[in-house]
């Protein structure tokens, strides 16, 4: 059995809350022109900070997998797994938003829609699955040379296709190993830092310092667009905005490189760390029932985003977790989360 790498579970923890913050800050960005000009730069700052969390799920799991000697077989029970997963909280968002949220959802569009807008990610995962033994093969046989004109061509590939959906187009044919999304290539993107760490001539704080450019830079442009459209702009924050897919690798290399590749932790510490870790794909999962209800019953600007922002995220983390981890004591509960 592997040794576990700190490095990527504290990516995961934090990448976790990050996306709950997504959530949260979103809803008080839609609200631009209802609520402070202030407190819409607070929940921009916030929104577009975490926006390098959802990439990073990608790309651990690229870290862990894709260079991996699997048997098929454990291809197919991770596979109908997560299957499973999309069923079950696509019929408890299904029931959930037409008897509480009063919202109507057409059952014969679930192949290609999700019920809940954030099970996209289980959408994007399960294709991804479907080909990974394949992928894995490709990615262990490659040469170095191979590996660097790999990334090129793939690096190309997401600028081509951000730069075409700017323009409101797409290719004609999906590029095959990447197709039009971006999220296979985090997980290339994830494998190779993991794999290259140590060789990447970029210093920790260079790492830091671009992410963080980067995350300004995408923060402007969102903040002109919106004023310039007196409406909130989200392409800037979109996960294939090339802005977002450098300050997440720029993230990700940095928390890789802690303490050396290596972060030392203490026994304490590594348990609570596995304990909300082993938690957070359920907290994913469940956390916009939680937030739905505070949308149901609360408009952004019936109290302040200084207050609302954090506290939502604290108090959904903190129920979302408390829910999860009382699911998983059951075996059902740990099937689907």
């Amino acid at each position: 059995m592997r040794e576990k790498n700190y490095n990527l579970e504290l990516i995961r923890m934090v990448s976790f809350v990050l996306v709950i913050a997504i959530h949260v800050s979103n809803y008080f960005c839609r609200g631009y022109g209802e609520i402070p000009e202030s407190e819409y730069l607070f929940s921009l700052v916030v929104d577009t900070a975490a926006r390098v969390s959802v990439p990073c799920f990608f790309m651990i799991t690229g870290a862990l997998l894709m260079g991996r000697d699997e048997p098929l077989e454990k291809h197919v029970k991770r596979l109908l797994r997560f299957f499973t997963v999309l069923v079950v909280w696509s019929l408890v968002y299904y029931l959930w938003n037409t008897f509480y949220m009063k919202s109507e959802f057409d059952l014969r569009t679930i192949l290609y829609e999700p019920v809940e807008a954030h099970l996209w990610y289980l959408y994007a995962m399960i294709p991804i699955y479907l080909v990974l033994p394949f992928l894995q093969v490709m990615c262990r046989n490659f040469s170095e040379k191979l590996e660097k004109a790999f990334f090129v061509v793939t690096t190309g590939t997401v600028l081509a296709n951000y730069l075409l959906w700017l323009m409101h187009g797409e290719f004609y044919y999906d590029p095959p190993l990447i197709g039009d999304r971006v999220y296979v290539y985090y997980l290339y993107a994830g494998y190779y830092l993991y794999k290259y760490k140590d060789r990447i001539r970029l210093s920790q704080p260079a790492a830091m310092g671009i992410c963080l450019a980067s995350l300004g830079a995408a923060f402007g442009i969102t903040l002109g667009a919106t004023v310039a459209q007196a409406d909130h702009y989200e392409g800037a924050l979109t996960y294939g905005m090339p802005l977002i897919v450098l300050a997440s690798a720029m993230f990700f290399l940095f928390m890789l490189r802690l303490g050396r590749g290596k972060i030392r932790l203490g026994e304490r510490t590594k348990k609570v760390i596995d304990l909300f870790c082993g938690c957070s794909f359920g907290i994913y999962l469940i956390h916009i029932l939680f937030l739905d209800n505070y949308k149901k019953h609360m408009e952004p600007y019936d109290l302040s985003a200084w207050i609302a922002v954090p506290s939502l995220v604290a108090g959904i983390a903190a129920v979302s977790f408390l829910c999860v981890w009382l699911m998983r004591k059951t075996r059902i509960g740990r099937k689907i989360t």
